[in-house]
Order: structure tokens, then C-alpha cells, then sequence
């Protein structure tokens, strides 16, 4: 299916653009955010284009004028990009996110009624420490990773003494980093839980049990099992030999990472996203 490329401007410093069906579209759109690289997720956006969905993204950290790190992004930005996927004709309106840009798509929905659904990949279940340097160039002391009118929420800190085991091929997995901070920040993680039973947003979660980024299958579960005490159901769609990367159908699997160990195979992967595919387009369309 044709698809039309549309850049766009919200307010500044934040951009990305919209990919829209020329024929047969419906009145969903979604939100595609990309993970901790904070890239414009073009392609996946066309995916979803040629399946008769409006699809936008934007750059939310990184960018001229934006925090070079994960630190403190205003979760405004996810309203904001819903708005404009609304006034483009969007009647439903969901958020795919992947990794970090998941832990800010749960989150901007217990907020916000700004999403109908959201579609979380690989994600967390808690909000964690700033990743990179604010505003002000600065890494340390450990800031929250996002803010909500103003005001940081509460996070888990890293661990500052951990020594990554040997590299697998050059690769580092942070899994025991992340899963050791847990352990230390136990007294943080009841404020830094995201209060996913408060969003009335469809929910779909999605992680493979192969992860060595971060722990997402026993995120997933405890997202899950919050939900399900509050009366309200969540999609699960898991993977036991998949990692931390989702793809799916048509796309091609990004070439390995240089610096980190993703865990699971591509060939896993794919067939993790193959399942998730037409979950993900249900939700995304309130069918």
C-alpha cells in the first residue's frame, strides 16, 4: 500500500513526522516511539502505514534543544503527538513503545486519557534513573527519566558498584545491572511502580524471556498481575527464547548491537513479533 510522508512540528524542540495511508485507511492511528536510542522510527511507521493506520513518531530525547540523555523528558510530548495523530482524523488513537519509550507510553497513560490503548514491548515496570545527562549536561546525581507537569516522578537509582561480567563476543548484558538495582533501591520500588491498574487504556505487553537488557518477562508479569487486582485485564504475549528485540512481520532485524548484549536470536525474535502482530493490530484498530 502507497503511503504519504508527512514531517511535522510539535512544540519546540520536539519533531518527528506522520506516515498516513493513500487508500483504504481507518480511523485508528498510532504513537510509535522508538527505544533508549531515541531515533525517528520511520520505517516501522510506514509498517503500520501500509496496514491502513496512521502512524506518527518523534524524537523525544537527543535532539537539537532536547536532553541529550533519558532525563527528565517531559511526558507532555506523548500528549501532545496523540493530539495531532486526533486532529489528522484519528477517532482511536494507541501508543507502541519499546523498552524505555514503553516505561513513558504505561506511564503517560495513568496520567493521561490521552491514549486508548498502549503496546508495550520489552517493558519495565518501574521508573528508572535518568540514562545520559539532562539539560544541563550533568549524569549525576541520579534525576528521574521523566517528569510530569514539571515534577520528576519517583525512580529507581543504579547501582554504582556493578562490574559487567565478561563480554559475550564484545557485547555487555546489563540484565544483572538492572536486576541488582532492584534489589539495592527495594525500599524505592513501591513509589517508582507504574500504576498501570490506574490507566483505562487498553493494555497489551509483550517481552521475551531471553532478555540480557533488562528483566522485561518479570516486568511484564508484575504489570500484569497489578492489572488483573484491579478488576482490569492485559493482553500477554511472551516468548521464552526471545530477547529483547520484537520484530515484526516485514521488517528486517537490525544488524547485532556493537556495545549490548540483546539476549535471544533474531529468528526468535521474529517469531515473537509474528504472534504479537495481529494482537497488536486489534488493539491498535478497538477490534
Amino acid at each position: 500500500m502507497a503511503v504519504e510522508i508527512v514531517e511535522f512540528e510539535l512544540t519546540a524542540p520536539w519533531t518527528g513526522f506522520i506516515a498516513e495511508p493513500l487508500v483504504g485507511g481507518s480511523n485508528a492511528g498510532v504513537l510509535v516511539l522508538s527505544g533508549s536510542s531515541g531515533r525517528i522510527e520511520r520505517e516501522r511507521c510506514r509498517l503500520f502505514a501500509r496496514a491502513g493506520v496512521t502512524a506518527a513518531t518523534v524524537r523525544w530525547f537527543g535532539g537539537p534543544g532536547q536532553p541529550p540523555g533519558i532525563c527528565e523528558v517531559p511526558l507532555e510530548i506523548l500528549v501532545e503527538a496523540t493530539e495531532l495523530l486526533r486532529e489528522r482524523g484519528a477517532e482511536r488513537v494507541s501508543i507502541l513503545g519499546l523498552s524505555k519509550s514503553a516505561e513513558a507510553a504505561l506511564l503517560v497513560s495513568t496520567l493521561s486519557d490521552c491514549a486508548d490503548a498502549v503496546i508495550a514491548l520489552a517493558p519495565s515496570s518501574v521508573v528508572w534513573a535518568n540514562v545520559g545527562p539532562g539539560l544541563d549536561g550533568r549524569d549525576r546525581p541520579y534525576r528521574s527519566s521523566w517528569t510530569w507537569q514539571g515534577r520528576p516522578l519517583p525512580f529507581v537509582p543504579y547501582v554504582d558498584s556493578w562490574v559487567p561480567a565478561e563480554p559475550s563476543e564484545g557485547r555487555v548484558a546489563v540484565l544483572d545491572w538492572y536486576e541488582s538495582s532492584l534489589t539495592a533501591g527495594e525500599d524505592r520500588l513501591d513509589a517508582a511502580a507504574i500504576p498501570i491498574e490506574k490507566a483505562d487504556a487498553d493494555l497489551v505487553l509483550i517481552a521475551g524471556g531471553a532478555d540480557r537488557m533488562w528483566p522485561s518477562l518479570r516486568f511484564v508479569q508484575e504489570l500484569a498481575d497489578r492489572r488483573t487486582a484491579s478488576g482490569r485485564d492485559a493482553m500477554v504475549i511472551t516468548r521464552i527464547d526471545a530477547g529483547h528485540r520484537i520484530i515484526f512481520p516485514a521488517e528486517v532485524a537490525p544488524p547485532p548491537s556493537t556495545r549490548f548484549d540483546h539476549g535471544g536470536t533474531p529468528e526468535a525474535g521474529a517469531a515473537l513479533g509474528a504472534v504479537a502482530w495481529p494482537r497488536v493490530m486489534a488493539a491498535i484498530r478497538g477490534f
